[in-house]
């Protein structure tokens, strides 16, 4: 037997047993926690103390595995075992937007969607087709080429500058629209872990994520990412099967939760017959009856309700001087619109939400219901059938196209040591992956059941503190209105985010405080693995793939960067991108999951349809592939800029629009930017070989 089988055996067996000594320290340290909980230790200490013990483990691991040599930074060494890679993988994939939103997704949304909303089923068979598309038409591929990048595909494959640099700028596009969500989940349970500002709770998170990848690149991303999936898998896991013993007796929450489905259907039948929850819809109707009315005269509106809350100011300080009354009116005040336009958009906002309120449910979804709608009601009734499955169908579609582009994803199959383990480690993704994809719509179906056994018809005053503490979080993440009057909290008066629902369940099950601190490390893990490998994919699209190809073509061989300095620009790099994220993630512009979903489409449209022509098809072109990538990447983005309140004003007025297309939302562009890509990579490839054909004639 050769040495170099027995070299790679013993170093199987080393990484085997670090991991199983990771695993049983985890086990330790929570065991520690639930006994330190029984005997007194606050849970004001508990958040903190998972934030700094886990961060801490993951910084140690960056630590440990820095590196400036370019093969270790960018690839790992290329000799990642596959089993490790597959977890690696399910980390990085894991993101916040699967850990925290997609259990949300169908709890919110069911499984199908509401209204024209896509349902939480289209992201798991979206992004579990993806990794399959991954395994057969893309990672062999690219694993055969010795690659670092994906731009280096395209310069590979087509030669010339614009393959590669329309590349580097679509992968940093894409992945800077998916880490500012990541960091946007880091600061949010950071916040929540440690009870500080939203915004430090960004900072405090983004020292966490330049920690595991700021001194060791790849080599160290991927171990810390193996260590993170361990937590990831416990954190999601424990709540799951826990709800699951105490409502069904059996922790085995996957293959037992179809019970409860029954149990909801009978429960949203009453409270659609309840007078109680008719009264909160008839409440949020007036209310939209008031805005509408606003939004007809904004600016007399605007300046009556200035200057009546001024004279309610005073009346307060001339006659009671309650300075409670007076600083809530001052602070009501401040809080209005600043000018008509500012007016107009929150009016135009809150009629909306009002809207959606007042349908039956809160908006939601039937839990036995297929499709909004119904396909044999009425013409309205069909109509919206028909758009809700459109709706499905073209999500589903951007994100499992969307998966097989995603720069970040693809790298991670530059790790392995070869082909065939690029395959494996696919194939062990999928599994890591489906361990969890197969709780969430379990979880999802579990807490409703808990919402509407335990929250509904709770007194205002008797409502547990989480619900509070979450509320002063972020107002948009869980907010509850007496709007009728009653004092009893209906179904209809409860709005929690899609992003809480996770988070939220050790404390909505009544689990200890322990568990919930193992959540928000779980989710905090999540979005850190991701986070990670997407501001290297960044890093790495700006230095390598940019900077130094760029400068490597008109500078002499003496002064060319060496790989010591790639790195070294490579590291600042990532550091300044990973700022500029946290300030746009500060800015909370949208939820995470409709920020990842946008960024899966443009990377559908930019990536794929040159890739998948450029490996099977021989005849692509140079320029056929830049075609592609154009003009997939630009309807792409054309259709959700045209699409999105508070971008259509950077469009031309020639270019806004406010119809949707076939009624298919912003977020799924690329169900039109991939046949576009595609559709001009081949045209454009023909006319090209049309073209050298009569010249070879003539």
């Amino acid at each position: 037997m050769s040495e170099r089988p027995l070299l790679s055996r013993a170093y199987h067996w080393r990484l085997h047993r670090i991991l199983f000594l990771y695993a049983l320290g985890v086990l330790g340290f929570l065991g520690a926690m639930f006994w330190a909980e029984g005997r007194g230790l606050s849970r004001h200490w508990i958040g903190p103390i998972f934030l700094f013990c886990t961060v801490m483990v993951y910084a140690g691991i960056g630590v440990y595995s820095r590196t400036s040599d370019a093969e270790e930074y960018f690839v790992a060494g290329r000799r990642i075992p596959p089993f490790y890679n597959g977890m690696a993988a399910a980390a990085d994939w894991m993101s916040a937007a699967s850990f925290i939103s997609l259990s949300g997704a169908l709890y919110l949304q069911g499984f199908s969607g509401a209204g024209t909303q896509p349902g939480g089923l289209a992201y798991v068979l979206g992004w579990t087709g993806g990794f399959c598309l991954v395994g057969m038409l893309i990672a062999p591929y690219l694993r055969a080429m010795n690659l670092y990048t994906v731009p280096d595909f395209f310069q590979a494959r087509f030669g010339g500058r614009w393959p590669r640099i329309i590349a580097a700028l679509a992968a940093i596009t894409c992945s800077f629209t998916y880490v500012v969500a990541q960091i946007y989940g880091v600061g949010l349970i950071a916040a929540r872990l440690t009870g500080v500002q939203f915004e430090i709770g960004i900072m405090l998170g983004l020292g966490g994520v330049l920690l595991c990848s700021f001194l060791g690149g790849m080599r160290a991303i991927t171990w810390t990412q193996v260590a993170q999936y361990v937590v990831i898998l416990l954190a999601f896991m424990l709540p799951v099967s826990w709800l699951a013993y105490k409502q069904l007796g059996t922790p085995w929450a996957f293959a037992a939760y179809g019970q409860q489905l029954g149990k909801i259907a009978r429960m949203e039948q009453q409270l659609l017959d309840s007078e109680a929850e008719q009264s909160v819809l008839e409440a949020y109707r007036t209310r939209a009856q008031v805005l509408q009315a606003k939004l007809r005269d904004v600016p007399n509106v605007l300046a009556a309700e200035r200057q009546a809350l001024a004279e309610h100011i005073r009346e307060l300080r001339t006659s009671s001087g309650n300075i409670g009354a007076i600083m809530a009116a001052s602070r009501e005040l401040a809080s209005m619109p600043r000018d008509e336009a500012t007016a107009r958009e929150r009016w135009t906002r809150e009629l909306r939400e009002a809207y959606e309120r007042a349908k039956p449910l809160g908006g939601m979804p039937l839990q036995s219901q297929p499709f909004a709608g119904d396909p044999h009601g009425t013409p309205d009734e069909q109509r919206a059938y028909d758009v809700s499955r459109r709706n499905f169908l073209a999500l589903m579609f951007c994100l499992m196209v969307g998966a097989a582009g995603l720069p970040h994803l693809l790298t991670r199959y530059y790790t392995v040591p070869s082909v065939s383990a690029a395959r494996s480690s696919v194939a062990w993704s999928l599994f890591f992956i489906g361990l969890l994809y197969l709780s969430a719509p379990a979880l999802a179906v579990m807490v409703k059941y808990e919402v509407m056994s335990n929250l509904v018809g709770t007194h205002f005053d008797a409502l547990p503190n989480w619900m509070a503490q979450w509320a002063r979080v972020d107002g948009s993440l869980l907010a509850v209105e007496d709007i009728n009057g009653d004092g009893i909290l209906q179904f209809g008066e409860i709005r929690m985010g899609a992003d809480l629902i996770i988070l939220a369940t050790p404390e909505l099950g009544g689990m200890p405080y322990v568990v919930s601190g193992l959540v928000a490390a779980g989710g905090l893990a999540a979005a850190l693995s991701t986070a990670d490998g997407l501001l290297l994919t960044i890093s790495n699209a700006l230095v390598r793939d940019l900077y130094y190809q760029e400068r490597q073509r008109v500078e002499t061989v003496k002064r060319r960067i060496s790989p010591e300095q790639r790195v070294i620009l490579s590291k600042f790099a990532l550091l300044l991108v990973a700022l500029s994220a946290a300030f746009v993630a500060a800015r909370r512009s949208a939820d995470i999951l409709p920020m990842v979903s946008a960024s899966f489409s443009l990377a559908a449209s930019a990536f794929v349809p040159a890739m998948v022509m450029g490996i099977f098809w021989r005849g692509t072109t140079r320029r056929g592939a830049v075609a592609g990538m154009l003009i997939g990447l630009s309807v792409a983005v054309y259709y959700m800029v045209a699409h999105v309140p508070g971008l259509q004003g950077v469009l031309p007025q020639a270019l806004r629009t406010d119809r949707l297309w076939w009624d298919i939302q912003p977020i799924s562009a690329g169900v039109f930017g991939v046949p576009a890509g595609f559709a001009a990579t081949l045209l454009i490839s023909w006319w090209d070989a049309q073209h050298a054909s009569r010249l070879r004639k003539s």
